[in-house]
């Protein structure tokens, strides 16, 4: 965090009920997102939390472009389905795209042509698209879901954790955004939802905490309730003052277009530099994040045995490096046959935190790749699963190698 964030936290206002700090963290994200309501929470799945136990009943449909880790969770966790709608290139990792994590609208309407409105909770849209390697959904695309949205009297929503970078992305990207402040482009953005979940631990640079906007005040009132029951008062809902006062300052920070450029440019540099050891890599570069294809660095190693899960392995014992699976072991199971589902995408996440590493360290991670590239071929065999949980498996399953 910042000299300013920490300075903020130093004025936390720790009142249970009515605290400053509320009203400065209401002021910023009414500004930012434009939403009238919100909902502070704890961190971004107790955002979800609360938002599904409002939407979200056993046989519903959520659709989206591709539903991250604990959001699909959630989803399942109360018997209902996430459908993933995603363009067929973002499963192609060479192709070159603007916005590979564009939802399909064809395949949008689709599902919503064939299941009747009372059955979709809502249509979710991920920015970026963490699942589909941390690409940008375009405005066009955020815009096209909106009238499909309201063609079929259905809500949509925004999965806001990286909302920044997605914006900066359409400024770079989209025609008619270049000359376009990131503020204004995410205030865009957020006028065709009908709300909003957010992990403040990714664009809001802090350490804990996340919220819910709303635009409707009968939701935010049902959804009330539910923060109250699982987070805390409406006022703070698991967060500390000093700690709403670091996100305030935090959402501001994080849409500066000075530092959304170096902290792009960090991430391509690392893209950059693991490309030119020939580890394949998915293009193009997304914003928080370089993501390693596991099936074309690992060929050997069969889908059954988590080439990805295996790759991050050998990276953490190589150099100290935390990569994290995003592939079969993420995907989890299908929760009516219980068997393994394998995405089209196996690949390793190599994340990088905001603010915090230099270039140097950058380019110690690619020699650290590269060390375990360079002895792939002795890499035969990948792991299987001694213990796992029934949902959300991956945070804490067991593994042993084969």
């Amino acid at each position: 965090m910042s000299d300013k964030q920490w300075s903020a936290m130093m004025l936390g206002d720790e009142s249970y009920a009515g605290a400053s700090s509320y009203y400065k963290l209401k002021e910023a994200i009414k500004d930012i997102t434009g939403f009238d309501y919100f909902l502070p929470t704890h961190q971004g799945r107790a955002a979800e939390n609360v938002l599904f136990s409002v939407l979200v009943k056993e046989g519903d449909i959520v659709p989206g472009n591709a539903h991250f880790d604990t959001t699909k969770g959630h989803i399942e966790f109360r018997k209902a389905k996430a459908v993933d709608c995603p363009m067929v290139i973002a499963s192609d990792t060479i192709s070159w795209h603007p916005f590979k994590g564009n939802i399909d609208t064809k395949k949008l309407e689709d599902v919503l042509t064939k299941n009747p409105s009372d059955k979709i909770s809502c249509i979710m849209i991920t920015v970026t698209n963490n699942s589909s390697g941390g690409q940008p959904v375009s405005m066009a695309n955020i815009r096209e879901t909106r009238k499909l949205a309201d063609k079929y009297g259905v809500k949509l929503f925004l999965d806001s954790a990286r909302f920044a970078e997605n914006a900066y992305f359409i400024k770079m990207r989209e025609e008619g955004y270049a000359n376009k402040d990131i503020k204004d482009i995410a205030r865009e953005m957020f006028s065709y939802a009908d709300g909003m979940t957010m992990s403040s631990k990714k664009d809001a640079i802090v350490n804990m905490g996340g919220f819910i906007g709303f635009r409707d005040e009968e939701l935010f009132r049902k959804a009330s309730t539910y923060n109250i029951i699982y987070e805390g008062f409406i006022t703070y809902g698991g967060m500390s003052g000093r700690d709403m006062n670091a996100l305030a300052q935090g959402l501001y920070e994080g849409t500066d277009y000075s530092y959304l450029e170096s902290r792009i440019n960090q991430v391509a540099h690392l893209g950059t530099k693991i490309k030119e050891y020939g580890i394949p890599v998915l293009e193009p570069f997304g914003g928080h994040a370089i993501f390693i294809d596991a099936k074309k660095f690992l060929p050997g190693i069969p889908k059954e045995e988590f080439p990805a899960q295996t790759l991050a392995i050998e990276l953490y014992i190589e150099g100290g490096v935390r990569g994290v699976e995003i592939g079969a072991l993420m995907a989890d199971r299908n929760p009516d046959t219980r068997e393994n589902r394998y995405p089209d995408l196996e690949m390793v996440r190599i994340a990088i935190p905001r603010r915090v590493y230099t270039n140097n360290h950058m380019d110690y991670v690619a020699a650290a790749v590269r060390n375990v590239f360079d002895r792939r071929a002795k890499i035969q065999r990948g792991l299987r699963i001694l213990r796992e949980a029934p949902i959300m498996r991956h945070f804490t399953v067991e593994l042993e190698r084969l």
